[in-house]
């Protein structure tokens, strides 16, 4: 059963994919058992080729998949949760943009993302339990549409507080809190709440 399994944490980045001082690399480096989907080769932001990586790596674990999603992942997710027929344990989703609004350079514009596939974010129920983490200042979404998601997808909702986007930009770098949000997510699952860190 998923509660006496240890989970595998499989990161689902932003556009930017894997970036050294971004906490989701800190914390990849951290856990003992976590994979981070790559980047896309070409243009980053086509989302079939985010939803065709996802799965590629989620089917190559053999232990309980936990995602752990930030920015541009948590749509990624939620796109690939309406279509997968691949089991996950549960996901953290932090702070996700609002894909209606118009971004500041260099992010994409809407225009840009319609034409590489995205459109509205599904709202559905999420099929495992999840975490949504919102912040009060973030430039690309409003708290109040991060609690929208959260109450849609059927997920319990975490005020950051004043993070900002939760990026290096907005002085993260470590978070520490992810360990702890992973502890509380695992307890909704049904799974020991220990998180596996290299130095434990």
């Amino acid at each position: 059963m998923v509660a006496q399994q240890t989970p595998t944490y499989v990161i689902v980045p932003g556009l930017r994919g894997h970036v050294e001082d971004h906490w989701q690399t800190i914390l990849a480096g951290q856990l003992q058992n976590s994979v981070i989907v790559p980047q896309v080769e070409g243009d980053p932001i086509q989302l079939d080729a985010r939803l065709a990586l996802l799965e590629s790596v989620v089917a190559a674990q053999e232990a309980p998949v936990i995602l752990v999603a930030h920015s541009a992942g948590v749509p990624t997710t939620v796109f690939w949760a309406a279509q997968t027929k691949l089991p996950v344990a549960g996901a953290l989703l932090a702070t996700p943009p609002d894909l209606t609004q118009e971004m500041h350079a260099p992010h994409p514009t809407l225009e840009q993302l319609s034409d590489a596939g995205w459109g509205p974010v599904p709202m559905d129920t999420l099929p495992r339990p999840s975490i949504v983490v919102s912040s009060t200042n973030d430039p690309l979404a409003s708290a109040e549409t991060v609690a929208e998601y959260a109450q849609s997808w059927g997920s319990t909702l975490v005020e950051g507080g004043e993070v900002g986007h939760l990026n290096p930009a907005s002085g993260y770098g470590p978070w520490p809190r992810a360990v702890e949000l992973l502890a509380q997510l695992q307890t909704l699952i049904g799974m020991d709440a220990t998180v596996q860190t290299k130095d434990a």
